[in-house]
């Protein structure tokens, strides 16, 4: 059986990007387990808490590295990726030399209602986990744009998810 960490970037339960990632969560096929990461409970990282045990931490990179694969999807804060998923980016990447990026495969989805989709996000997680040694989904890509008004049980909208939802469980599962 495949794993799959979901990791789901807004922290508010009803968001755009959260009904996305249960769109895509159900999306995936006989004998694949989809398991979302808690990321709403992490302490922010320093690097004073590498030599202690902090179980939030510890959960995530375990998770994480446990998983076949990870699909984030993410809004855009400010252009840019949202704290809490740039905190999960960083807590995942430490202590030195013990990252669970390295060679993980990585699919990104944003979501946003704006017109770009949330693309700086995208392009910026993008670089960060290359950055960090992860196996990025190359194509295809899911920057959804005016998602207030396209919900995943939008025919059109969902067609194209699933698309992308089909082409990802393909890849993880290689």
């Amino acid at each position: 059986m495949s794993k799959i960490a979901l990791v789901v970037g807004s922290l508010s339960r009803q968001s755009i990007n959260r009904a996305v990632a249960q769109h895509l969560a159900a999306q995936a096929p006989a004998g694949v387990s989809v398991v979302e990461v808690e990321i709403g409970d992490l302490p922010l990282y320093t690097q004073d808490l590498d030599k202690e045990t902090v179980p939030a931490y510890e959960r995530v990179r375990e998770q994480l590295r446990d998983a076949d694969a990870v699909l984030l999807v993410s809004p855009e804060h400010n252009r840019s990726v949202p704290a809490a998923v740039k905190n999960l980016l960083d807590v995942a990447s430490r202590p030195h030399g013990q990252s669970v990026w390295s060679g993980k495969k990585v699919a990104v989805v944003t979501a946003s209602p704006g017109a770009y989709g949330g693309i700086n996000a995208g392009v910026h997680l993008r670089q960060i986990l290359q950055a960090m040694g992860a196996n990025v989904l190359v194509a295809p890509e899911v920057y959804l744009s005016r998602a207030n008004a396209q919900s995943p049980e939008d025919e059109r909208t969902a067609a194209f998810l699933n698309k992308f939802a089909a082409a990802f469980y393909a890849w993880a599962q290689e």
